[in-house]
């Protein structure tokens, strides 16, 4: 298999990791080892590999309307370097070098995230996993992961959905939704068709970024996209 890609930033969402758990885990230990076993074999390929990992799977703050948004976008920002934890510590039992890089310090948990401490991760064959957002209240995941996809000069973001590309509606929701192959971030922004929040679907269209929006399950398309195989929608910057 060759890949379509030389590096990527994989963005999950918190409630992947959960996959669907009706026993009240935060995180499924099997899935994430399935998943983890699928990095691994990415990085094999030579591809180099940053993850970013939502939260809401442990903890979302507009559930709680009433308290301070400044300390629960914190809590969040928490609740994804928790993930990241779980992610590092998978990959690592798959043999794979990974390090968690956080947004803020956090003491012995995570290194500090920079530029050049990615870079050079990434760059000797591991995966570097990047929590804690942006550092900042505000701001989302997916703002985090554009503007480390900007930083670290990815080919593509992959965003691992419950859905299998973009849709000009909810398909969930709305059974005339069509489904759209190719688009372009501004037209996307235009429509409001939901890839990503505004602030990281702008920073993708100034940085030329490219996203990939998928089916997260079966795992294998994972390997797929990143082959370049014409599965879920391409979204261009």
């Amino acid at each position: 298999m060759q890949p379509a890609y030389k590096r990527i930033l994989l963005k999950l969402s918190g409630e992947a990791l959960s996959n669907n758990a009706q026993d009240g885990r935060c995180i499924d230990g099997s899935f994430l080892t399935a998943l983890c076993e699928k990095i691994a074999q990415i990085t094999k390929l030579g591809v180099q590999v940053a993850v970013v990992c939502g939260g809401g799977n442990i903890w979302r703050g507009r559930t709680v309307p009433e308290m301070d948004r400044t300390r629960a976008d914190q809590s969040g920002m928490m609740a994804t370097i928790i993930n990241g934890l779980a992610l590092e510590d998978a990959l690592i039992r798959q043999g794979v070098q990974a390090v968690l890089l956080t947004a803020f310090e956090v003491g012995p948990v995570g290194r500090r995230y920079t530029v050049v401490e990615a870079e050079r991760i990434l760059n000797e064959g591991g995966v570097a996993v990047l929590a804690g957002g942006t550092g900042h209240p505000f701001f989302t995941t997916d703002s985090g992961a554009a503007l480390r996809a900007a930083e670290l000069q990815v080919d593509a973001i992959l965003m691992a959905k419950t859905i299998d590309g973009v849709y000009t509606a909810d398909p969930k929701k709305d059974s005339s939704a069509v489904f759209l192959p190719e688009i372009t971030c501004t037209e996307a922004l235009y429509r409001r068709l939901g890839v990503m929040d505004a602030t990281a679907m702008a920073l993708c269209m100034d940085n030329h970024i490219t996203i990939r929006v998928f089916a997260m399950s079966p795992l294998d398309n994972l390997m797929k996209v990143v082959c370049g195989e014409p599965i879920g929608s391409v979204v261009t910057g």
